[in-house]
């Protein structure tokens, strides 16, 4: 299969790029974002791209993929509800609707967050609420992660100086939490695991939590 992935090089991205480089069923890759990744493979491609608002420039790129994983987001820390959702809603739409057109039917994986509602009273649910329906009234096959903790795993690291010191901190009691909360916690190579099953197979629901992204991981048979 031939892959798009946006945001490679967020710590989400980063797993998704390794599992997808990894793969057998993954033939090619073709990663866009602001900046390239800085990674080297035979069948990776990487598109620079400014302005992720307006992809026209690299239509003819992007046709012909199976699949697209979204891994790009931020923080809405220090954000305004406008901010936040010009890179949260507007971005995703225009990748979203951008791939609707030129291959309808294809797998679109965004990764959200556990506790998205559109009807929330938190800023960050809201939006990503209406970006997750906004994506499930185009016609492409959208699977929606939801994620609760993720532990970077295989040298992945998280661009936010605060995030990496968080998790360096943690990688002591992740096997405790994956014991206790084993419906809360994932890591980024089984999330890249699980998208690849997801567009290789679909998926048994359209929303994902952590267990059920840890379950199709496992079920993925891996070279």
């Amino acid at each position: 299969m031939r892959v798009i992935i946006f945001g490679a090089t967020g710590m989400v991205g980063q797993g998704v790029l390794r599992e997808c480089l990894l793969d057998d069923r993954v033939e090619r890759v073709l990663t866009v974002g602001r900046s390239p990744t800085g990674r080297a493979h035979p069948k990776l491609r990487e598109i620079a791209h400014a302005d992720l608002l307006d992809l026209s420039p690299i239509e003819d790129e992007l046709a012909g993929h199976d699949a697209c994983f979204f891994c790009l987001g931020v923080s809405s820390a220090g954000m305004s509800e406008r901010e936040y959702r010009r890179v949260t809603y507007d971005i995703t739409l225009a990748a979203g609707t951008t791939l609707a057109r030129l291959s309808p039917g294809s797998t679109f994986v965004y990764v959200s967050g556990m506790g998205t509602d559109a009807q929330g009273r938190a800023m960050w649910a809201r939006v990503k609420g209406a970006t997750e329906n906004a994506l499930l009234a185009l016609p492409l096959r959208t699977c929606l992660f939801r994620p609760g903790y993720i532990q970077p795993v295989h040298g992945v690291t998280s661009r936010t100086r605060w995030y990496r010191l968080a998790y360096v901190v943690t990688v002591p009691f992740y096997p405790v939490l994956r014991r206790l909360l084993p419906g809360a916690v994932t890591t980024t190579e089984r999330i890249g695991q699980a998208m690849i099953a997801v567009a290789e197979r679909g998926a048994p629901e359209r929303v994902l939590g952590p267990a059920a992204i840890n379950a199709l991981a496992e079920g993925s048979v891996h070279p």
